[in-house]
């Protein structure tokens, strides 16, 4: 051993790399020297994570969409398994994406790699043997809802509940004039903020709804501006005809906008966190949706909503998905006085106090202590704050 410990970090999506980045600085700041690798995007690059394969191979989702890319992962696997065997790996730490991470996790096992699972699969919404599958084969598991800790320690796994990253990565907003005045937007006028996805495949399957949205909008409100949120993994020719100004920055025009209209997934969370008002909506391959109709097992589609365990934003899917009715649930967003953004504003603050306090990234740099500890040469870590 050389005292350096060889952490390998595995996301494969746009939210992975923004919290796997985020946990790279505190195992850094620990081990100064540790040599990080293995899967992820922008962020965890350029805190020092080197990359094997990025983002633009990785982030693809939906049982149709990932069919057609089985050779790529399977090829991908074959690699990182080779590396699990042959490159010194003290600890493997995968982040979310759990159809390739589970199966990575169960390899490692079988060689003896320990390995710290972060942001385990959401074995309450579908798939729930994937709690007994990764508790046997994870040495420790992170995970970012309350409710979810029962539900591994119950499987019999070494689980802690590290709080939800969001509220660690969160970051510094300008104030409304320099915001608008950098974005080109008018300080005076209601913004109203569009997220139509982090994928290409997002993007090209909401795009047709997101336009034909913001222009009934602003027939019936002349005054409301749109401006639509870049993911850093989508290019930015992707967006330029959404009716508004592309932004880079998803936290200062969610703390800006007056309301949004955002896909599925964390930007719920991030919404919430904002106390923006919003509807979700979501589109995918027909083949996608009517096998998730068949497993998925949940309430609610919006994270949101599940962290709140009601209704407290809007859901509209698939073929429900039009402009005119989404739309027609945005508009009383828009008004301050109205009756339906003053109860989803106190839902969203329900939701907020839920999430708990931050340290989620801090959490895990505490868990790979303990799994370290026991690895021989790995020097003690500095003290992590």
């Amino acid at each position: 051993m050389t005292g350096r410990p060889a952490i390998l970090m595995l996301a494969g999506e746009p939210s992975g790399d923004l919290h796997g980045a985020e946990v790279a600085r505190a195992l850094i700041r620990r081990w100064p020297n540790a040599r990080l690798f293995g899967l992820g995007g922008p962020r965890m690059e350029a805190v020092g994570v080197e990359l094997i394969a990025g983002l633009d191979d990785l982030a693809v989702m939906g049982f149709a969409e990932v069919l057609r890319h089985l050779p790529f992962f399977w090829k991908l696997e074959r690699r990182v398994v080779g590396l699990l065997k042959t490159a010194g790996i003290d600890l493997v730490l995968p982040i979310d994406y759990p159809g390739f991470n589970l199966r990575i996790t169960r390899a490692a096992r079988a060689l003896g790699v320990p390995t710290l699972y972060y942001i385990a699969p959401q074995v309450w919404a579908w798939k729930a043997h994937r709690a007994q599958q990764l508790a046997r084969d994870a040495d420790r598991i992170a995970v970012i809802l309350p409710f979810e800790e029962e539900i591994f320690k119950k499987a019999g796994g070494k689980v802690r509940f590290v709080g939800h990253p969001l509220l660690e990565d969160a970051q510094k907003v300008p104030d409304l004039d320099t915001f608008c005045g950098e974005a080109g937007l008018d300080p005076d006028r209601p913004i109203l903020a569009l997220f139509p996805g982090s994928r290409k495949q997002e993007i090209r399957r909401h795009k047709k709804l997101f336009q034909r949205t913001g222009e009934l909008v602003r027939a019936s409100r002349p005054e409301v501006q749109i401006a639509v949120a870049r993911a850093a993994s989508v290019p930015s020719g992707l967006l330029v005809d959404f009716g508004g100004p592309v932004v880079e920055s998803a936290e200062a025009l969610l703390v800006h906008a007056s309301a949004a209209l955002v896909k599925s997934g964390t930007i719920t969370l991030q919404a919430a966190l904002s106390g923006t008002p919003f509807v979700m909506v979501y589109r995918t391959h027909p083949m996608t949706f009517l096998l998730a109709k068949r497993l998925v097992r949940v309430p609610h589609v919006a994270l949101a909503n599940l962290v709140a365990g009601e209704r407290v934003v809007p859901e509209v899917l698939q073929g429900d998905a039009t402009p005119e009715r989404v739309s027609g649930l945005l508009l009383p967003l828009l008004d301050p006085k109205s009756k339906a953004r003053t109860e989803m504003e106190i839902g969203l603050a329900r939701v907020r106090l839920a999430l708990g306090s931050g340290g989620a990234a801090e959490g895990v740099g505490e868990l790979a202590e303990e799994i370290l500890r026991d690895v021989p040469g790995i020097p003690e870590p500095r003290t992590a704050g």
